[in-house]
């Protein structure tokens, strides 16, 4: 074959222009535009590495101001609270004192209520006294014929309500 045969005139020539072409691509590819794109390559990675450490500050500030927030949320509650209860004791108290003031006037008219019962209920048996007292004389003279003074039929009245 003729072109096996060609192979060794051409060979050196075609691996020197190889290498001709291989070494201007290394210098032009790794002397000039490697390293830029390295360059570029580091500025990206600390511009992000920048970013996030911007990003983690910011959620370190984020997360001291809840915790500041949160704090005084609790403060605040805790003083509702107790705001709260002091308004409910106080509540309390008042609604005690009102009570005691309304009980104090239900005891002053209960106790008018029973003195004026107990008075009306000695001036009923009074009167049941002397209309029995009448009642006696009465049925004693129509029955015996007798008269009866008063006084001795007041008595007898008294002693049998007394007994019965």
């Amino acid at each position: 074959m003729p072109q096996i045969a060609q192979l060794p005139e051409f060979l050196s020539s075609q691996i020197f222009w190889s290498l001709v072409f291989f070494g201007l691509t290394f210098f032009v590819i790794g002397r000039g535009m490697v390293p830029k794109v390295m360059g570029t390559v580091e500025l990206r990675d600390n511009q992000i590495a920048d970013d996030l450490a911007a990003a983690q500050a910011a959620r370190d500030a984020a997360d001291e101001q809840e915790e500041a927030w949160r704090k005084r949320e609790n403060e605040n509650r805790a003083a509702a609270q107790a705001t709260i209860a002091e308004a409910k004791t106080k509540a309390a108290a008042k609604t005690e004192a009102t009570l005691a003031k309304a009980q104090t006037k239900i005891d002053a008219k209960l106790e008018a209520a029973e003195a004026a019962i107990s008075e009306a209920r000695t001036s009923a048996m009074a009167e049941v006294e002397t209309v029995a007292a009448e009642a006696t004389q009465d049925i004693v003279s129509r029955l015996a014929g007798a008269k009866v003074d008063k006084r001795t039929a007041r008595s007898a009245v008294k002693k049998a309500l007394a007994n019965g």
